[in-house]
């Protein structure tokens, strides 16, 4: 069976990291889907719901239901945004009977873009290659909401080439947090610094992840320490993607 799959692209693929939506496009074709992006998508509304503005995460969730209800299933190459989709949007319209039902339909079909492969097209292997020593970092969102964390192991294990190494407390929160960063910095910073010293102790030359807010937060702070880690959305690796575009954080 073929599904019609509408890719969720997220703010920060789009803004900071294009190649990640074009590498889960890739992933989804080649496991047999027909994808769509949809011009119309717009933010999630995580940064407006975490604030507490619920209109305007309202007013989003609207466009997101307009957007994305005609599709078998909605793919998103994000835990953090994955999870706002499945887990909260639906409690947004809980005295609007109506659009409850299409949010919680909407909910049923969102999936964080390895669990689908995985969990719904049971996908266990790619055909891709990576010659290098990577680690882990399971992002708060898509381990906590999503339950995200055997699924990016198990296809990583049939990459050619590469080694995982699993850091300590690679569980543990790398402080981005959204905007937690933001009105907790010192807290956060060595949240981050924390984490960096786990990565560097695998002796690994890429740390992966499948959330850009984590990826972007951790690749500054290696930057910042003159790390030789490079820093890479797990979805490029899948795709074999990775001698297109230079690591996150790099030029």
């Amino acid at each position: 069976m073929t599904y019609r799959v509408g890719l969720f692209v997220t703010c920060l693929v789009d803004l900071h990291r294009p190649t990640v939506g074009f590498a889960a496009i890739k992933l989804l074709e080649q496991a047999g889907c027909t994808v769509e992006v949809p011009v119309s998508q717009t933010c999630c509304g995580q940064p407006a719901y975490n604030a507490g503005d619920r209109a305007t995460t309202r007013d989003l969730a609207r466009q997101v239901l307009d957007a994305f209800g005609g599709f078998d299933y909605v793919v998103v190459p994000s835990g953090s945004c994955g999870g706002m989709l499945a887990r909260h949007l639906p409690h947004l319209f809980d005295d609007d009977p109506n659009t409850r039902a299409k949010a919680d339909a909407l909910a049923a079909k969102t999936f964080e873009l390895v669990s689908f492969l995985t969990d719904v097209l049971k996908l266990s292997t790619v055909p891709a290659t990576f010659p290098g020593r990577v680690t882990y970092h399971d992002s708060c969102a898509g381990l906590r909401e999503l339950g995200v964390k055997a699924q990016p192991r198990l296809l990583l294990a049939s990459v050619k080439g590469l080694e995982l190494c699993e850091m300590a407390d690679s569980e543990v929160c790398c402080g981005f947090g959204g905007t937690f960063c933001v009105k907790y910095p010192d807290i956060s910073g060595r949240m981050v610094s924390d984490k960096t010293e786990k990565i560097a102790a695998t002796g690994a030359g890429t740390l992966l992840a499948g959330d850009m807010g984590c990826l972007l937060n951790i690749a500054g702070r290696l930057k910042r320490q003159g790390s030789a880690v490079e820093t890479r959305h797990v979805a490029e690796i899948l795709a074999g993607v990775t001698n297109e575009v230079p690591p996150i954080g790099g030029t």
